[in-house]
């Protein structure tokens, strides 16, 4: 009994430890949103203000470079999820010799260091003249982040059972039926949450993003550029714009799940 109450204690304190060591970070960086001091910091306080959040509002290279990275980040998503999708299901049916050598090749822009992949990238579109912009950022991210989505949608093609495609072919559908209205809700909830995945690397992405950029300036590859010239804590309210964001859209999703288990169970 003993070593069970510490057993339950210790990863009591695992989990505190964790969400301290997660959380802590974004706790100053909110705070220093509001300290009355040009630099990003919480000590020394000099005042309570939100000053920053009109300087935020007021900064528009920063705004268009959020704009640039969600542009980017919503080509990726066009091109990657499709792609992810018709990889994994290429290797859930594929059943040849090959199929080891099939997986390694297409999980090897994972393996790659993002600066290889945009140095390599660049030289190679270069010689059908597309130069660096938005439409290379696209290319350059998808060649790995594909990969994500692929191994999201694979996971949840192992649990499928193909006797409901073979009963549904042999009832007269057709293929295209058969993967609308079966393997497609199934996989829906992988789909989505690639997406969200495939959406939040390619807006966070900097390695890759930085050699294909072109003068098209994303966020993350604008406030690396800041820090050498200087920090604002307007910054630290972008920052916390986006996690207060992030939190309710996770709240508001969580409420619908619990609605519709609720429903179902009802």
């Amino acid at each position: 009994m003993r070593s069970e109450t510490m057993l339950r204690w210790s990863i009591r304190f695992y989990i505190g430890v964790f969400f301290l060591y997660l959380f802590t970070p974004l706790i100053i960086m909110g705070l220093a949103t509001f300290n009355d001091s040009r630099f990003p910091t919480v000590s020394p306080w000099k005042g309570f203000t939100l000053k920053w959040f009109s300087a935020l509002a007021e900064d528009g290279a920063m705004w268009h470079a959020l704009w640039i990275s969600v542009i980017v980040a919503i080509g990726v998503l066009v091109v990657a999820v499709p792609i992810g999708i018709c990889c994994a299901l290429f290797l859930s049916t594929f059943q040849g010799r090959g199929k080891t050598f099939l997986y390694s090749l297409m999980m090897s822009p994972l393996l790659t260091p993002g600066v290889i992949v945009g140095i390599s990238t660049l030289i190679f579109w270069k010689g059908f003249s597309v130069s660096g912009g938005v439409m290379l950022t696209v290319i350059a991210q998808t060649t790995f982040i594909a990969a994500y989505v692929m191994l999201m949608v694979l996971a949840r093609l192992q649990r499928f059972d193909r006797t409901l495609e073979n009963a549904a072919l042999s009832l007269g559908a057709t293929q295209w039926q058969t993967f609308r209205r079966i393997l497609l809700p199934y996989l829906k909830p992988a789909i989505i949450s690639a997406a969200g995945i495939a959406f939040l690397q390619s807006f966070e992405n900097y390695n890759t993003t930085l050699f294909v950029k072109g003068y098209d300036t994303t966020l993350t590859v604008y406030i690396a550029s800041k820090v050498r010239t200087g920090l604002t804590p307007a910054v630290n309210a972008l920052g916390l714009v986006m996690i207060s964001i992030t939190v309710i859209l996770a709240i508001v999703y969580e409420i619908k799940r619990r609605r519709e288990q609720q429903s179902m169970s009802g």
